[in-house]
């Protein structure tokens, strides 16, 4: 006798892999604050405090060409393009020089974000989900493996809007490295298969406004298009 739902069971969300018609499997998004030195300048936070995690939910992905809605509740919706890093294999206490041994591969992605929402629950001290975790808030683009082009460390990073750049950095910039991300993650909580770490933003986030095309991409890593639709109701 199998196992059955009382409501009907959700379709695991899932990436491209870049040459295949198989699929990553997403299980959790993981995300780095502050981890560009001018991105933390640019929105005035103290540059000595170390980067940190929040969290959004799988389903939040948004894919490759996708319409995503200008959300509710914001008058500042603004992009933040970073480095996606994929997990084949996890756990608890990883050292640095056992970390890349974890990475399945490499994409690009956008943690979109409700600035003034974020802004305002950081000055009341309080969580900050409303600002970064909603529908479609994590647009992500086809995964490259690792086994097919190493673990970048440098290479620039970019996003523009109708055309006219607006971020533009390196990788290089990072002031924690990939390695030093997933060890200092598994001290936190067990990192496993199908999790993707979103790696920090360089400068240069700036508002977004209906009908904007967005495109993004990493020297070597690939490549994200979206569009920004009407409000949502």
């Amino acid at each position: 006798m199998s196992d059955s739902y009382v409501i009907p069971a959700l379709p695991v969300p899932s990436l491209p892999v870049t040459g295949t018609r198989a699929r990553f499997p997403v299980r959790r998004i993981w995300c780095v604050g502050r981890n560009y030195l001018e991105h933390i300048r640019e929105l005035g936070n103290d540059e000595r405090q170390p980067p940190f995690f929040f969290a959004k939910h799988a389903d939040m992905i948004a894919q490759d060409g996708a319409t995503v809605p200008y959300p509710s509740l914001t008058k500042d919706f603004q992009h933040e393009v970073e480095m996606v890093v994929a997990l084949r294999s996890g756990g608890t206490n990883i050292t640095p020089d056992q970390a890349l041994g974890h990475v399945y591969g490499y994409g690009v992605a956008i943690d979109l974000t409700r600035r003034d929402l974020q802004t305002a629950s950081r000055k009341k001290e309080q969580p900050w989900e409303i600002g970064k975790s909603f529908d479609l808030s994590a647009p992500c683009g086809a995964l490259k493996p690792a086994a097919e082009i190493g673990h970048p460390a440098k290479g620039r990073i970019w996003l523009s809007v109708n055309g006219t750049q607006r971020q533009n950095g390196d990788l290089a910039e990072m002031i924690w490295n990939t390695a030093e991300i997933i060890s200092r993650l598994s001290l936190q909580v067990s990192v496993g298969a199908g999790d993707i770490i979103m790696t920090g933003t360089p400068a240069g986030v700036a508002a977004l406004a209906p009908g904007d095309r967005i495109e993004c991409g990493i020297d070597g890593v690939g490549t994200l298009k979206v569009q920004i639709g009407p409000l949502v109701d």
